[in-house]
């Protein structure tokens, strides 16, 4: 089946699908207005597509491609041989919220703020429900969320649930897509509740320098109302200097929630462990009734691997931080080499975000491409390569690469990229 057919019947099933539902029950609008993840849905697609025999390289999905650790991995088979099957503790096992607490602590060490303990972590099931589970504690109707754009695609969907609203602020690659203090100044009202942010950041791979979190610091502390939760889930794939964290701020410390997981450290994606660490002892306390509510407690084979990759060798971070660098550096030099990309060198994740309006008004075979949208429809098409749209993280000029694949793989891409954009005229 051709690509464009696959196209068209995939829509046609889904509408019908969409029909059927509404015939026989009511989602409620506050549902309903969600939008499907955008990373998902194109790895969803390539699923399919190679299920059709088209020979797709997936650039889409936010995903190591490296194993889990083995150690972590044996630390999941002894929980099963153990008979580590019941129920856990809500906020997950004290043994493996204490490994949390002394690796934050240990990164904060050579800062004058005050340590976290277990008692301070909520795990979750992924990073992910992390961040929901703070949002829906502290966001209700008419509280405002700033997010600095480009940001992932969940933070707008989240704070959509909680029925908030969300403030996004446009940042620029000339300014390395960070936020400034200006931008967070003019940005705050008395409804802002809460600001989020991401560092290394998805999906530009842009990383907040020390100076620029502390001209952040100054304008927050004009506003002690506002909460700040701090995205570090790629804190460990850094390619320059050290991570820079707003928890090194006493100014901060009580409205402060760090969220991490190992998804992106270990490659332990499927897992689903991420964790919360906060002060603030009645957030704690409504993360965990919340959590009580929906998920009892996170799988508790995997937490006994999650304790094992946070006590055991550290090697297999650092291993893969020197894989991604090898492919940062090699997918960069090979965007640069396709005329009309432009390319922000990434300091961290492994994410290359190129602004692509070059490509804007060009046609193919009596296609006009007119936004990131169309762009990456034809790459898909021409190029069997699938990414994700910019308009999916608020930026319309610019398209994402994940680089979290082969660099064979990446080489054959972007090859198939250059010769497909090259037909653009």
């Amino acid at each position: 089946m051709r690509i464009q057919e696959f196209f068209t019947t995939f829509a046609l099933k889904l509408s019908t699908i969409n029909y059927q539902l509404s015939t026989v029950m009511q989602i409620s609008q506050r549902i309903a207005a969600l939008e499907e993840s955008a990373t998902l849905q194109v790895a969803a697609l390539c699923q399919q597509l190679r299920a059709e025999g088209v020979d797709v390289i997936g650039l889409s999905l936010g995903e190591p491609d490296f194993p889990a650790p083995a150690h972590v991995k044996q630390a999941a088979i002894d929980a099963i041989n153990n008979d580590i099957s019941h129920y856990g503790p809500t906020p997950g096992f004290p043994a493996l919220r204490q490994a949390i607490a002394e690796t934050i602590n240990k990164d904060l060490a050579p800062y004058p703020v005050r340590p976290y303990n277990a008692n301070e972590i909520v795990v979750s099931v992924g990073a992910k429900q992390a961040i929901c589970n703070a949002i829906e504690a502290l966001i209700g109707p008419g509280d405002e969320v700033i997010m600095p754009t480009p940001c992932w695609v969940s933070y707008v969907e989240m704070v959509k649930i909680a029925q908030g609203k969300s403030v996004l602020v446009k940042t620029t690659m000339d300014n390395n897509f960070c936020l400034t203090a200006e931008q967070l100044e003019a940005a705050i009202t008395p409804n802002t509740k809460l600001l989020m942010l991401c560092s290394p950041n998805n999906p530009t791979g842009s990383v907040y320098t020390l100076e620029n979190l502390k001209a952040l610091v100054e304008v927050l502390k004009r506003h002690p109302q506002v909460v700040v939760l701090a995205d570090e889930i790629y804190q460990h794939i850094l390619y320059t200097g050290k991570h820079e964290t707003l928890a090194q701020f006493p100014e901060l410390e009580d409205r402060l929630i760090i969220i991490n997981g190992v998804s992106k450290a270990y490659a332990m994606t499927g897992y689903r462990i991420g964790w919360l660490a906060s002060h603030d002892k009645d957030l704690i306390t409504a993360v965990k009734r919340l959590q009580g509510q929906v998920i009892s407690c996170a799988t508790t084979i995997a937490q006994k691997a999650a304790e094992a990759a946070y006590t055991g060798s550290q090697d297999c971070v650092e291993e893969m931080r020197q894989a991604f660098h090898r492919r940062r550096d090699l997918i960069v030099g090979l965007a640069k080499d396709i005329p009309g990309m432009k390319v922000l060198e990434p300091q961290g994740a492994f994410y290359l975000f190129p602004d692509v309006t070059a490509f804007f008004g060009k046609q193919y075979n009596g296609q006009t491409i007119h936004n990131a949208d169309e762009l990456v429809t034809y790459l898909l098409q021409e190029a069997h390569v699938a990414c994700v749209s910019g308009s999916a993280f608020g930026e319309d000029n610019c398209i994402r690469f994940s680089y979290a694949t082969s660099e064979d793989l990446i080489i054959e891409a972007m090859r198939r990229m250059k010769e497909a954009l090259a037909k653009l005229v």
